[in-house]
């Protein structure tokens, strides 16, 4: 059969299916098996059926992905979020805006130790919603800004996207960990700066909260210290050399478990809900990492990559032109797939093309994680503004993208500074 019509057919139908909700690891997995049969033989495509599955799962440096989610799930059952953002109102809520400031700390905060963009948005809108609300905050940026800070979920390490970068591109792990720090933090920043700049424009909808006494500030600050510690060795760990990776990961589910027990907030129920948790997000994941396998071997006989990498490299406008371009398509992307999917489709076919033009791949992963980050808050989907619809009914989805308006805008200028001076991402890999 003519190779390009089946390429042609093969994009196609991968994209009406995860149109149609069908999943996008099955819709990945039918793609490549029907698209390598169609190209070489059946018995050979089944055959692929039956080994690719295993072989990608089993790969030790995937063993991370259900250890880091299983920290978030303990982390989230024990309450770490809520001293977070306790801690934050008590010590910024008495400036104007400080109730928005301390909600996007504390986004930043339990990312660090959460790792996933959706449930940040989804915890955070069922603690800090209602406080927002009750304090006199628009629906509109009470829910932009949550929406906005679930975002750093997948951007402050640890990262899933970050790991299935790393297995893609067999790049180190700790390195883009440390890599995703700096413009983590910057994104903190910008989006303190974007409330407020909304603040001087419209005062109505950033007020001020009364001040708590000295005495009950420091009083929100023993819980605190757990998930601090928990961030610092889990980090710091890594960052020094202590841990690898794998250990890494170990260390913070067992401390995240340790933690809730000796709080008294997680029993045995709890505990168990959390595995089972965990154990459906990682199957989940795995079930798209095995599609991405499978589909990588339709990228290859149909030798698609080959074929844009030359089309990229040829283009006449230059390396940054060829990245200005592939940053685009990953924002247009982003905004319609699921981030995980974007990540394990495209990579594998524009990361060749990066480092053929020169470009630094620790970087690039910084870039293309900051893109997916763009897709949760973008219309026409944006997940994170649909799961923070599910749980607030009584804001539109309208009234949520008009809120986000404004730090989608600060995370363009994110952007741009990251692609701009590449320092930012890589100063700390470069001192580990």
């Amino acid at each position: 059969m003519d190779r390009e019509l089946v390429t042609i057919g093969g994009f196609a139908a991968l994209f009406i299916m995860m149109f149609l909700r069908v999943p996008v690891g099955i819709a990945m997995s039918i793609v490549g098996v029907v698209g390598f049969g169609l190209l070489t033989n059946w018995s050979s495509a089944f055959s692929l059926l039956s080994q690719s599955p295993y072989s990608s799962v089993t790969d030790f440096n995937l063993t991370v992905i259900p250890m880091f989610i299983l920290m978030g799930a303990f982390a989230t059952g024990s309450g770490m979020s809520r001293d977070l953002f306790t801690a934050s109102r008590a010590w910024l809520g008495h400036w104007r805006g400080g109730l928005g400031v301390a909600t996007i700390a504390t986004c930043g905060g339990f990312s660090a130790i959460n790792g996933s963009s959706v449930a940040t948005a989804a915890t955070m809108t069922q603690i800090a919603l209602p406080e927002l609300k009750r304090a006199g905050y628009g629906d509109k940026l009470a829910t932009g800004m949550i929406a906005a800070g679930g975002t750093l979920g997948i951007m402050i390490p640890p990262s899933v996207i970050f790991v299935l970068y790393a297995v893609i591109t067999e790049q180190d792990v700790a390195r883009l960990f440390m890599a995703g720090v700096v413009p983590g933090i910057l994104g903190i920043v910008m989006y303190i700066i974007t409330i407020r700049l909304v603040m001087l424009f419209r005062p109505d909808q950033v007020p001020m909260a009364d001040p708590l006494p000295l005495s009950a500030r420091f009083a929100t600050l023993r819980h605190v210290g757990a998930p601090v510690l928990l961030f610092a060795s889990v980090i710091g760990g890594l960052y020094g050399g202590v841990f690898t990776v794998s250990e890494a990961a170990g260390v913070g589910a067992v401390g995240a478990l340790i933690i809730g027990v000796l709080q008294r907030r997680l029993g045995p129920s709890d505990i168990l809900e959390c595995l089972v948790l965990s154990l459906r997000t990682s199957a989940a994941i795995l079930m798209i990492v095995i599609g991405a396998y499978l589909f990588g071997y339709f990228l290859t006989i149909t030798q698609t990559t080959q074929n844009i990498i030359d089309f990229l490299v040829a283009l006449p406008v230059g390396p940054y032109g060829v990245l200005l371009l592939i940053v685009l398509v990953y924002i247009v992307l982003g905004a319609l797939m699921d981030e995980l999917a974007v990540v394990l489709v495209t990579v594998p076919i524009v990361y060749p093309a990066i480092i053929q033009l020169g470009f630094d791949p620790v970087w690039f992963g910084v870039v293309v994680v900051m893109t997916c980050t763009l897709g949760m808050i973008t219309p026409p989907v944006g997940m994170n503004v649909f799961v923070i619809n599910s749980l607030a009914k009584d804001v539109s989805l309208g009234n949520i993208y008009r809120g986000v308006a404004p730090f989608i805008f600060s995370d363009l200028i994110r952007l741009f500074l990251i692609c701009a001076f590449p320092a930012l991402s890589l100063f700390l890999p470069s001192t580990m």
